[in-house]
């Protein structure tokens, strides 16, 4: 049974549910500003809408009218998918890595991973940009691939450690003793128990990559046009709807993906832990 608030705590209790009931409506609120903005009657952005209507999403998926947005939003999905499965690939041995080994460099070695979180976007942003202009290298698909990837490693790095710290060692031992090669050991072992984690650090890193401004500002290009940076553009030029309704689509598309992810390898708890 729950304890009673003292009299003498209840201000707090009070403070402390009007700062979180604050930060939720920070949070939540220009999501619900934009969700309604979408259905808007009006011929630009505006709040509160005159009326409601489907107009934009129909031109949001006309191929005619719409045909740039198409295809900036196949190339955030295109190197979306490719950030996810290098930086999964990369987050699941360095964890099995650092976990494993017991020497000083493996924590460093993860600080090392997690560095580019401490950045400013824009600072990483442009320290990329100047990076590979130094080496003389022209924007292009995988170039945006690494600058993206160096942002959701350290996020795929979170939920595989997680998942590779719970794993029992002795079980790998009990595979090696039976004859089997490191490698069926992680295909047969290691791997199912970690897939959770994996999953989860996929997820992730994908959608790290999908709404990334930065990375996508500077090293994007007109082959290259990213979603995020498209968007901007049209909002910046003529306050179109479509920015709207396509902000309309990639919060449900993720809330879905979320529900999933979290009903299928516990997300959240991932997350937190």
């Amino acid at each position: 049974m729950p304890r009673l608030l003292a009299p003498s705590d209840r201000p707090l209790a009070l403070l402390i549910l009007a700062l979180a009931l604050l930060a939720l409506l920070i949070l939540i609120g220009p999501v619900i500003v934009v969700l309604v903005t979408s259905f808007t009657t009006s011929q630009a952005l505006r709040f509160p809408p005159p009326g409601l209507t489907l107009r934009w999403y129909e031109a949001l998926f006309d191929p005619a009218r719409s045909a740039q947005i198409h295809k900036a939003a196949g190339n955030s999905l295109l190197v979306a998918v490719t950030v996810a499965a290098f930086s999964t690939g990369l987050a699941t041995a360095a964890s099995l890595g650092i976990v494993r080994a017991r020497a000083r460099w493996a924590r460093a070695a993860e600080g090392v991973f997690m560095a580019p979180l401490v950045l400013p976007g824009i600072a990483y942003g442009l320290a990329t940009l100047m990076f590979f202009s130094w080496l003389r290298l022209p924007p292009s698909f995988w170039l945006l691939v690494a600058g993206h990837a160096m942002i959701a490693t350290p996020f795929a790095l979170r939920t595989v450690g997680a998942s590779a710290a719970g794993l029992d060692t002795t079980l790998l031992d009990a595979s090696a003793s039976l004859g089997a090669s490191p490698w069926r050991t992680f295909r047969r072992v290691v791997l199912p128990l970690i897939m959770p984690g994996v999953a989860a650090g996929a997820f992730l890193a994908f959608i790290s990559s999908l709404d990334n401004v930065p990375v996508s500002l500077f090293l994007g290009s007109a082959e290259n046009d990213m979603l995020p940076i498209r968007m901007w553009g049209m909002m910046e030029s003529s306050l179109d709807v479509r920015v709207a309704a396509a902000s309309g689509v990639l919060v449900a598309v993720a809330f879905l993906l979320l529900v999933v992810m979290d009903r299928t390898v516990g997300l959240v708890r991932r997350m937190a832990g």
